[in-house]
């Protein structure tokens, strides 16, 4: 299916503005240990105060984008919360990060944001916001900042996904009842108007509407 995700709130990026710190700390832990390169060179870090701020990364025309995993990690998020609530598609799945991990697969690698309707290019800003900070020596507070990109950037995705096999059961037991993994990436998309995508999305950051473009097969 491909489809296009629309933000009804800016969206913060999440990539560390430091290459130093992207490739040990962060780039190092995603899925493709062997893309590390690939990501630190998109940063294109070229001041210093951009190294002190988390970013987008950028395609070397200077297009602003995300990575088809951080698509992947909402939708884990998303799933592990909409699991603990009754009715839902999410909850009739068993060890769902591993469905997600080997049965959901998003296109294209590199997702390019689009600006809004009427604009001819995307408008990067700036969020700077307070962090409550807890350690050894004690309780402080400090500044975070991020770029944004604005209400109304549109991505299009391609989302392809694998059938699920009916439950085994042991003998006598009654059959679980089988999850629609189409009908579990709709509820997961539509989740996406309450608690978005990246950073800061618990205070509404990142939240976006969908539409289907394109009807898909599934593999």
């Amino acid at each position: 299916m491909k489809i296009r995700l629309e933000l009804i709130e800016e969206m913060l990026g999440t990539s560390s503005g430091d290459p130093e710190i992207h490739r040990e700390h962060i780039a190092s832990k995603g899925p493709n240990a062997s893309s590390i390169e690939e990501e630190v060179a998109s940063l294109g870090v070229d001041n210093v105060e951009r190294k002190s701020m988390s970013v987008f990364p950028r395609t070397e025309k200077g297009e602003v984008f995300i990575w088809d995993y951080q698509l992947k990690g909402f939708f884990k998020d998303a799933c592990g919360a909409l699991s603990r609530a009754r009715g839902t598609e999410s909850g009739k799945l068993t060890a769902y990060k591993k469905i997600i991990d080997g049965l959901i697969f998003v296109k294209p690698r590199k997702i390019i944001i689009n600006p809004p309707k009427g604009q001819g290019r995307v408008v990067v800003g700036k969020c700077v916001r307070p962090l409550r900070i807890a350690d050894q020596r004690g309780e402080r507070v400090a500044l975070a900042s991020s770029e944004t990109v604005p209400a109304g950037c549109s991505f299009d995705i391609e989302i392809q996904y694998f059938e699920l096999k009916d439950k085994k059961t042991k003998k006598g037991d009654e059959p679980g009842e089988k999850a629609d993994l189409l009908s579990v990436i709709t509820e997961l998309l539509d989740y996406g108007e309450l608690r978005g995508l990246l950073q800061w999305r618990n205070s509404g950051k990142g939240r976006f509407i969908w539409k289907e473009i394109k009807k898909g097969k599934k593999k």
